[in-house]
């Protein structure tokens, strides 16, 4: 399975008000493995930043003005996303951007570009993050106290490097183990849950035996690679 998690810098909030891409950072994962390949382009959005967007970017119009423009980072950036299920945090807001640009581009019938959520699948990571952790903060700051990711370098977003954060938490969020990371709201949710629950008896002699199948197998080694980065490589399963 090829999944690729992307975030993007914009010159606004408003997509209808004329507000346009001026960052795009994407990292591929494979089989729930990151693979190293990445995607991160500047671009020059031809119209002026918002000074609200500058305080969270810091990204400048003199910044971008020698930078491509979307047209010309689009074959690219569609040869990386194109066949991929697309994660992204708040995914409505990115792929309305992305979609608006691609509209940009023109053409006609079989030479008209396709939208990104017409040759993608899309996961919004903040909706299975509520799903998960309802009634709590599910920012992506708030995700990696949660799951122990550090986003120390996160002093003002960007997009590569909220792809790779968001990567780390989308993977850890979907883990088998991903209870281990669990808010102390979380682990008193369930231990309510389990009380109220009957005892079940079991007979040892009886159980069967199921062994691991190859992808659960490749999830449990991603995993314990999430964690030797985040330990320093001290995971005291490979001990």
């Amino acid at each position: 399975m090829r999944q690729v998690v992307l975030d993007t810098e914009t010159t606004g909030l408003e997509v209808l008000n004329g507000h346009r891409i001026i960052e795009i950072g994407a990292v591929e994962v494979v089989n729930r493995r990151l693979t190293g390949r990445t995607f991160h382009k500047y671009i020059n959005p031809d119209r002026a930043i918002d000074d609200g967007a500058k305080e969270v970017h810091g990204i400048t119009e003199a910044f971008l003005a020698d930078k491509p423009r979307f047209a010309d980072v689009w074959p690219e950036l569609d040869t990386f996303l194109r066949g991929a299920e697309l994660v992204i945090h708040n995914a409505p807001f990115d792929i309305a951007f992305l979609n608006a640009e691609v509209d940009r581009l023109g053409g006609q019938g079989a030479d008209s570009p396709e939208r990104v959520d017409a040759v993608c699948d899309i996961t919004d990571s903040l909706v299975l993050a509520r799903q998960k952790h309802p009634g709590q903060k599910n920012s992506l700051d708030a995700l990696c106290r949660r799951y122990m990711v550090d986003n120390s370098q996160r002093d003002l977003h960007g997009a590569l490097l909220d792809a790779e954060i968001l990567a780390d938490v989308y993977l850890l969020m979907t883990g088998g183990q991903a209870q281990m990371f669990s808010s102390g709201v979380d682990q008193e949710q369930k231990s309510q849950s389990e009380s109220n629950q009957q005892s079940i008896h079991l007979e040892t002699e009886k159980l069967r035996v199921v062994q691991a199948r190859p992808e659960e197998l490749a999830a449990h080694e991603a995993m314990l690679e999430l964690m030797d980065q985040h330990s320093d490589g001290q995971t005291l399963w490979r001990r």
